[in-house]
């Protein structure tokens, strides 16, 4: 489903990503895990399309196409959804109509025909029951005086409606506490565990690895994937840290 090759990105003279290839095929969940500065948030926004970032060599394939050629909104469309480790606040606009507007606006990309209000509301209730949040708080404007767990669990909400065919979710697990991180956890696994989805799920910690078992983990260092293995990869690093595993 996406296919990195030889990826190469800088900000302005400063190279971050150094020669990333990653494979991550339908019905993965993939972590990708490394010190701090290895370059995992850079992976996320070059992938997500955000200004800035100049890839200097290198390719993504995502579901047949040339990600790289494709515009944020296009990609979106086209079924990548991004996670961000700090949700931003956008005051004056509600949940309900930002999410509606996305929704339909991806709809019609795909030259579907859009969700009627009742049709959206029902499939908003939904989506919000999974994650164990009330109605009234999606009436809320995005993410203004939510606290980090409910910012999170709101993103997720988000990721359920637009129904991706793949998730990069960038250290969804910062900011939640124990309660939280199983319900965000039970989301990702009943949203996006499927044999025609994937996701990328990047992480620091284990904790959150224990709700959303993955099927490969891969630490990225200085700019590259220097070793990918099973979820026992995971435990090792917890066990015993970076520099150890790597060495």
């Amino acid at each position: 489903m996406l296919t990195i090759t030889d990826l190469h990105a800088r900000i302005g003279d400063t190279e971050i990503l150094k020669g990333l290839t990653l494979h991550v095929p339908a019905g993965e969940i993939h972590a990708i895990m490394g010190p701090n500065g290895a370059g995992k948030s850079t992976l996320s926004n070059v992938l997500g399309g955000k200004p800035g970032y100049e890839v200097t060599g290198g390719s993504v394939a995502f579901r047949g196409q040339d990600l790289l050629a494709l515009a944020p909104h296009e990609r979106a469309a086209a079924g990548l959804f991004l996670g961000f480790q700090y949700p931003v606040e956008i005051p004056g606009v509600s949940n309900v109509q930002f999410l509606r507007e996305a929704l339909n606006s991806q709809r019609r990309q795909r030259g579907e025909e859009p969700l009627s209000g009742g049709e959206f509301l029902k499939l908003a209730k939904d989506r919000a029951g999974l994650l164990q949040m009330d109605m009234d708080m999606l009436k809320r404007q995005v993410n203004v005086g939510f606290s980090g767990g409910e910012k999170k669990r709101a993103e997720m909400v988000q990721m359920g409606i637009l129904d991706p065919s793949f998730a990069l979710l960038d250290e969804t697990d910062s900011g939640l506490d124990i309660d939280a991180l199983r319900i965000v956890g039970a989301g990702i696994n009943a949203i996006m565990r499927s044999p025609n989805k994937a996701v990328l799920l990047i992480t620091h910690y284990q904790r959150l690895l224990d709700v959303v078992t993955p099927d490969k983990v891969s630490i990225l260092a200085d700019g590259r994937i220097v070793e990918t293995g099973g979820p026992e990869l995971a435990l090792r690093l917890e066990a015993e840290g970076y520099d150890s595993v790597m060495a």
